[in-house]
């Protein structure tokens, strides 16, 4: 059974950095994507950044583009997401998932991903 753990979540102000970190564990890692999600209080879950199985590939939500970056250590089966010139607005649980199908493209929608971890919450003040 595929286990995720994220880390790294905390509280920073605004204009700050964090990084957030997911590790796999009872699965096969290097050939599948892996998505970042977060979820607001009261609000829906969200896309952010998404690393496709190939190093390098990366697609992120217009909200987070040029401030977040997704990379990913296959030999750590860790993949991990730099957090940049946080805003409140980027307050949330973070969470991250891996794909259903291997060697699959950054799919946005959740159902496109079939193992999450519990995770993390972000808290940006003001």
């Amino acid at each position: 059974q595929v286990q995720l753990v994220e880390s790294g979540g905390g509280l920073v102000q605004a204009g700050g950095s964090l990084r957030l970190s997911c590790t796999a564990s009872g699965g096969t890692f290097s050939t599948y994507t892996m998505g970042w999600f977060r979820q607001a209080p009261g609000e829906e879950l969200e896309f952010v950044a998404g690393c496709t199985w190939r190093a390098g590939n990366t697609y992120y939500a217009d909200s987070v583009k040029g401030r977040f970056a997704c990379s990913r250590d296959n030999a750590k089966a860790t993949v991990y997401l730099q957090m940049n010139s946080l805003k409140p607005e980027d307050t949330a649980v973070y969470y991250c998932a891996r794909s259903k199908t291997a060697y699959t493209v950054v799919a946005s929608t959740q159902d496109k991903y079939a193992y999450w971890g519990q995770g993390t919450q972000v808290t940006v003040s003001s």
